[in-house]
């Protein structure tokens, strides 16, 4: 986890590196009194790598992923009627009529 979780601290210096130098070049092109047309070719390399390496970094860095069981005992949605005091039935959504004749597909 720690080499993770340097590559992606890596990547985002890389980007700011990336935005420092393209600021000083836009710099350069004032002085030198020609347009900007994009930043130069290096830059568009760091900005690629950083990307590669904050990407690798957030899928790799928070770990393994859990599935999640219907029936299971922690899901909230099991839990949630023992927070009745929490449920608000008297909301905005009153004002719109109900159809009773609707049924849902299955």
């Amino acid at each position: 986890m720690g080499l993770v979780f340097t590559m992606g601290l890596l990547g985002i210096l890389i980007f700011f590196h990336a935005a420092y130098s393209t600021i000083q070049y836009r710099g350069l092109l004032k002085i030198t009194e020609e347009e900007f047309s994009g930043p130069p070719f290096n830059v568009l390399i760091e900005l690629l790598l950083g990307l590669v390496l904050c990407i690798w970094s957030a899928l790799i860095l928070p770990g393994k992923f859990l599935s999640i069981h219907p029936h299971s005992e922690d899901n909230r949605i099991v839990s949630l009627p023992a927070n009745v005091d929490f449920m608000i039935f008297n909301h905005r959504g009153k004002v719109f009529p109900v159809e009773t004749g609707v049924k849902l597909i299955q």
